[in-house]
């Protein structure tokens, strides 16, 4: 499914899942955003200073996200209960996934799992038929930004135009 040096690479499809994303036991995967463009962005830890700036810097994009009809998913092996509270103090509105249990088994699929039992901090963009169209595995204590994201999402727009045209 992934590539032997890690990450899952573009022109592979998506391995399917559902993952808890509330307490109530809500479960939410990126077959349910079929038509659309998905961002998963794997990342190690809520609490981390990182993390949280990234998670955050998604949530603002919101806006430019809605413009590609792209869903943002956010993936780690923390807890609901631990994402639910780290959405709340940084008002992420977006789902975040908990890969908890079996730990890191989402993670692991898609090439994005440390040897630290934490989520790589990757971020994959899913074509609407649910194809990696551009992955990418950032540095642990690097924020990958979403200049990336909005690239992939801009080349699978014009990829949509051409063949619409």
């Amino acid at each position: 499914m992934s590539d032997p040096n890690g990450l899952i690479q573009p022109g592979r499809p998506a391995p399917g899942f559902t993952l808890a994303a509330t307490p109530d036991g809500a479960l939410v995967g990126p077959e349910q955003f079929r038509g659309r463009p998905v961002v998963l962005a794997f990342y190690p830890a809520d609490w981390s200073p990182v993390c949280g700036d990234q998670m955050s810097l998604y949530q603002s994009a919101a806006p430019v996200f809605a413009q590609y009809r792209a869903a943002v998913l956010g993936i780690s092996v923390d807890s609901i209960w631990s994402h639910r509270a780290f959405a709340e103090s940084r008002g992420i509105e977006f789902p975040l996934l908990a890969d908890f249990e079996p730990k890191g088994e989402v993670a692991r699929r898609y090439g994005a799992y440390m040897s630290n039992g934490e989520a790589a901090r990757a971020l994959v963009v899913l074509d609407p038929a649910g194809t990696v169209t551009w992955s990418y595995l950032s540095p642990p204590d690097v924020n990958p930004g979403a200049d990336g994201i909005f690239d992939a999402l801009d080349q699978l727009a014009a990829d949509r135009k051409v063949m619409a045209g």
